[in-house]
């Protein structure tokens, strides 16, 4: 079936975008890739709900059961021989004198672990989606090294992208003081509120645990397959609701000269047909982050966008409710890498509460990786103008320069 036509995207506007990010200042951008940034579908590859599957199979679908006591086949401990590795690999590298930005697989080499990543680049992308790695001395390596071990593990799973207007290529969760209750203004991973069931703008997602909270703080993970089949069963007009274009999302002032504050998009997505392969499945695919929904009164009671409407806010808190019935629980312990797929799950975290100034304990400080896959990388077919971009979404203010910092701000 053919997606629903609603606004023909100009071909000379895509390839005007496709120009601006292959034509960059190697000044500004170093390896000649820029983040696209957030932009809106290309609404005549929207399918409507008919063309959607009415359940879904496979190993995408899953409960919280079938890892909650078997950890084996979800957690994966590094060994010494690995440990090893990356850390004569990482010294190398600092050696150099490169900014943490500038590693990639070439710079990087990890010859042991090259191929166990890239099964696990699988598992995420066709798999359940998740994993997390424990064993990372980040203790004896300090922010530095553990900063460039870490980056130059994310790059065999994906090229890294900004992920905010800062132009922050390595992130850093942690509360730095902003009100939570500013959602308009403010991201949350800046502050210790609870986080609701997401996903980022990026097709990974890496946190690596540098020091934990003294309360509070932990993960949640959900299958958006599982969750997609129980709306199917139980609330089909909410699933529907969920596949129209109609959805506002926030950009919180992190836009480029000329674009919208806000992007009208759907929340779930079928991919699109593989040109190689037209009889390939076209898996369902959602982008979703109930805070940047709720914020846009500002824009609303202006008249400028319509208003959540009672049933939208009722399909808001049951896709939240939804994905509680059914998350994995886990806690991130120092030296912890947790990396979850941003098509095919939702993850969240829990409120938290640091330790207190006088306590002489360091504040609850993660790393964080947004990692893109094009679609010829094996990437999902995206019905995004830059699908097949390498360093595709992600957050992209103009020309603002990738960094990478030790800490927040």
């Amino acid at each position: 079936m053919s997606p629903a036509l609603d606004v023909q995207t100009s071909a000379d506007l895509v390839a005007s975008l496709k120009t601006s990010t292959t034509h960059v200042d190697r000044a500004i951008f170093p390896d000649g890739l820029k983040t696209t940034g957030q932009h809106p579908p290309l609404y005549d590859q929207v399918y409507p709900y008919s063309a959607f599957p009415k359940r879904i199979e496979g190993p995408t679908v899953w409960k919280a059961e079938d890892y909650s006591d078997n950890p084996e086949r979800w957690v994966h401990q590094f060994s010494s021989d690995e440990i090893d590795e990356i850390s004569s690999t990482a010294n190398r590298f600092i050696a150099l004198g490169l900014p943490i930005t500038g590693i990639t697989m070439e710079n990087f080499p990890l010859p042991g672990l090259k191929q166990s990543l890239a099964t696990m680049l699988r598992e995420l992308l066709n798999g359940k989606g998740f994993i997390l790695y424990k064993g990372f001395p980040v203790d004896q390596w300090g922010n530095h090294k553990s900063a460039v071990a870490y980056f130059g593990l994310g790059v065999y799973l994906g090229y890294p992208v900004s992920q905010n207007g800062r132009g922050h290529i390595l992130g850093h969760v942690q509360d730095l003081g902003d009100d939570s209750t500013q959602i308009d203004k403010v991201r949350i991973y800046r502050t210790n509120a609870r986080q609701f069931f997401h996903a980022d703008d990026c097709d990974i997602v890496g946190l690596l645990c540098i020091s934990r909270a003294e309360f509070g703080g932990e993960s949640d993970v959900a299958s958006i397959h599982h969750v997609w089949n129980i709306l199917q069963e139980e609330r089909p007009d909410v699933a529907e609701l969920l596949t129209k274009p109609i959805w506002y999302f926030d950009r919180k002032g992190e836009v480029s000269q000329g674009e919208d504050p806000y992007i009208r998009a759907a929340v779930f997505y079928l991919e699109t047909p593989d040109p190689e392969d037209p009889e390939r499945e076209q898996r369902v695919y959602c982008k979703w982050d109930p805070y940047f929904v709720r914020s846009l009164t500002r824009f609303s009671d202006e008249g400028i966008i319509p208003a959540l409407s009672p049933e939208q806010q009722e399909a808001i808190q049951l896709l939240e409710a939804t994905c509680e019935r059914v998350k994995l629980h886990m806690v991130l312990k120092v030296g912890d890498i947790q990396f979850v797929a941003n098509s095919h799950t939702l993850h969240a975290r829990t409120a938290y509460r640091d330790y207190a100034p006088d306590s002489g304990m360091p504040r609850r400080h993660l790393m964080r990786l947004w990692l893109a896959v094009p679609q010829s990388e094996g990437g999902w077919r995206l019905p995004y103008w830059d699908a097949d971009e390498k360093k595709r979404g992600g957050i992209q203010v103009d020309d603002t320069t990738p960094v990478a910092r030790l800490e927040g701000d």
